[in-house]
């Protein structure tokens, strides 16, 4: 099993929430050319194609983009849609996280080809959850506050369709069912990586574009592609690493409650990888 520091990437025991977050770096870290570049292309598509038509009918102004003099409505329109988007691209990269956290589990580190290979992937399965995920988070968005239980609960959408293999019509339960056992431990993790990597993104977007500003490197004409590039950069790591945290602590989440570990350890040998992670055996 590959070893970086004093965990490996995926150790066939229950984690800490330090030890996951460390898991879900070194496997970012081990997949980060396959996973960044696919990354970096839906950033660019999600910043350039999506936001920033909504952030100039809003009347929204960089880094952040708050509110400045426009329309509310346009504005929670937008906020709506950054969290459809964002939601959907990390459902998008969770599917070769996913596969590389199974072969990282079984003791191997997944080729790139492997994680991103038609066959096993269900990719057509993934697509569409993506547009299921991504409509449900702008619901969720819409309402307010329920965005933070529809986040909790949708990051084993990925891991269950293509690592537990279970049926479409038991995606949403099973990962659903996943992130409320032991007292909603997965979804809280999730919500925490995830408000990490939140602080992370504005603090560098927002220091970057500002430093570059204040030094006279970039005037007002720069200052919206300047703007958008930079949040394409950081939001090509933080994408990714959420999809990393998600695959790792689903597995984790099994080997705690469903006995994972042990059930490796009684495979047969030679039983196919695929049959030894999925959840119906």
């Amino acid at each position: 099993m590959p070893d970086a520091g004093p965990i490996a990437v995926l150790p066939h025991r229950p984690l800490t929430v330090g030890e996951l977050l460390d898991s879900a770096v070194l496997l970012l870290r081990a997949q980060a050319r396959v996973l960044v570049p696919i990354a970096v292309v839906l950033a660019a598509a999600e910043q350039f194609l999506v936001l920033q038509p909504l952030r100039l009918a809003a009347g929204t102004v960089p880094p952040i983009w708050w509110l400045s003099d426009g329309s509310f409505a346009t504005y929670w329109l937008l906020l709506t849609t950054g969290a459809a988007t964002e939601a959907m691209i990390i459902m998008l990269l969770g599917n070769p996280a996913a596969r590389a956290g199974a072969a990282a589990l079984l003791g191997r580190t997944a080729r790139p080809g492997e994680v991103l290979h038609r066959a096993g992937g269900r990719w057509g399965g993934t697509v569409l959850f993506a547009l299921v995920v991504g409509g449900l988070m702008s619901v969720a968005a819409f309402c307010g506050p329920l965005w933070f239980a529809g986040f909790a609960l949708l990051g084993a959408v990925a891991p269950a369709l293509v690592v537990d293999r279970v049926p479409l019509h038991r995606v949403l339960p099973r990962a659903g069912a996943l992130a409320t056992r032991s007292g909603m431990r997965a979804g809280m993790i999730r919500l925490l990586g995830y408000l990490g990597w939140w602080i992370l993104r504005v603090g560098l977007a927002s220091g970057t574009i500002l430093g570059l500003t204040q030094l006279g490197l970039v005037d007002d004409y720069w200052a919206i592609p300047v703007a958008l590039l930079v949040w394409t950069a950081v939001n090509g790591i933080a994408y990714p690493a959420l999809a990393c945290l998600d695959a790792v602590l689903h597995l984790e989440t099994r080997i705690r409650t469903e006995g994972l570990d042990i059930l490796l350890a009684r495979a047969p040998a030679g039983t196919p990888e695929p049959a030894l992670l999925a959840a119906e055996r």
